[in-house]
């Protein structure tokens, strides 16, 4: 009767270690993921959301702000995969120096390791960007 407990005891702790490393692998790569996900549409759409019938005429270095967040929604969007919800939230887009902060939410499964508990993790990824150039432009007004 002994060896039929150990036996049971052994099933349910493989059980719950499976949980826990499936728990920590989506952490941990959901993290990764949305860091150079975040950064790599960051500097496409500033990229792209630049004025460049201003910088012809003047030299001067400008993005526009709605062609920055169409592009970078548009980028992301194209990227990541439908098993996860995300919220993106713009702060200090600045047209002229071009800088944006981006803010990602994402919101993981939910894992259910007994019946009273359920467990899921909110990741936060927030990421600024300075467009920089090689050539000296003076933004002092």
């Amino acid at each position: 009767m002994k060896e039929s407990f150990w036996i049971y005891l052994l099933l349910s702790l493989g059980l719950f270690i499976i949980v826990v490393m499936m728990l920590f692998q989506d952490l941990t790569s959901t993290s990764e993921e949305n860091y150079y996900l975040t950064k790599e549409a960051l500097e496409a759409s500033m990229v792209d959301a630049l004025d460049l019938g201003l910088y012809r005429q003047t030299g001067e270095i400008r993005i526009i702000e709605s062609k920055f967040v169409e592009s970078f929604i548009r980028r992301f969007a194209e990227s990541v995969n439908d098993s996860k919800t995300y919220t993106i939230e713009f702060y200090e887009i600045y047209e002229k120096p071009p800088k944006a902060t981006v803010f990602i939410k994402t919101k993981s499964r939910s894992f259910k390791v007994s019946v009273d508990s359920e467990s899921s993790y909110d990741i936060l990824t927030s990421m600024s960007g300075i467009l920089e150039t090689k050539k000296g432009v003076n933004y002092g007004e």
